[in-house]
């Protein structure tokens, strides 16, 4: 299958996204490009990790996925492939595709010289084309050699003891809500009955399964489908009224 997703922080009102989809398809014409957003915040490196390591594995196993996120910003240390959990990423060496996963990719490959060339716009200039071309059955191999290891981005770790989970939001979603690091595993090993969210100056003492099972204007918590835990406040925004952002803390203490 020709696969190839597509992310990056181009918007949708000028030329650059369909540019780079005509560049693979004219390599490939037979390709399926599959977009996963186009409006991600200038220099917002993280949204886009969260975004693609939220959903790349429901993609069929060797999909190429194209990240051209800051590709022409001054940290960029060339440009890279990585295989990772049977699928293939291609991008800028960054920081962005080291935030994927936890451990480090099975293969990276660092695209040399000859690949690459002088360009204000190396998403369709360099990316595209080896994106079309590996979808298409070529190996990143053929692109450049073995690099021992890839610009790294730490994103904010959860801390847990039999006391306590402190976790952060990641995510504050277009409805508001507050999607944190918190996993449900940890938090179903740790929790010994009786527990208490703390958010802002808001808590919580049970979890809910979905959005609606408060009443309007409460706050509800509850696992989503990433198994990580989310917050908000049904038919409100819950960044906004509670005072909450991106890398806020969140408390979970346990009765013990």
């Amino acid at each position: 299958m020709a696969l190839v997703t597509f992310i990056s922080d181009f918007g949708n009102s000028d030329y650059y996204v369909p540019a780079v989809k005509a560049k693979m398809l004219s390599i490939n014409p037979q390709l399926t490009i599959v977009d996963i957003s186009h409006e991600i915040a200038l220099y917002d490196i993280a949204h886009a990790a969260f975004l693609l390591r939220s959903i790349y594995n429901d993609f069929p196993k060797g999909t190429v996925h194209l990240v051209a996120l800051n590709t022409t910003s001054s940290i960029t240390d060339g440009y890279i492939g990585i295989k990772l959990n049977e699928h293939i990423f291609i991008g800028p060496n960054n920081g962005v595709l080291s935030m994927l996963a936890d451990h480090d990719p099975g293969i990276i490959v660092k695209f040399s010289d000859i690949h690459i060339k002088n360009s204000s716009f190396p998403a369709k200039d360099i990316l595209a084309p080896i994106a079309a071309k590996v979808a298409s059955g070529a190996a990143i191999h053929d692109f450049g050699g073995p690099l021992q290891a890839i610009k790294k981005m730490m994103g904010r770790h959860f801390k847990a003891s039999k006391k306590q989970i402190v976790g952060y939001v990641l995510r504050v979603d277009i409805y508001g809500n507050l999607i944190t690091n918190i996993p449900k595993e940890v938090f179903e090993k740790l929790n010994p009955g009786k527990f208490e969210i703390v958010f802002g100056r808001e808590s919580l003492q049970q979890l809910q399964t979905n959005y609606d099972e408060v009443e309007p204007g409460d706050c509800w918590a509850f696992f989503n489908s990433l198994d990580l835990l989310e917050i908000g406040i049904n038919h409100g925004h819950g960044a906004e009224l509670l005072g909450l952002r991106y890398d806020s803390p969140i408390f979970i203490n346990f009765e013990v």
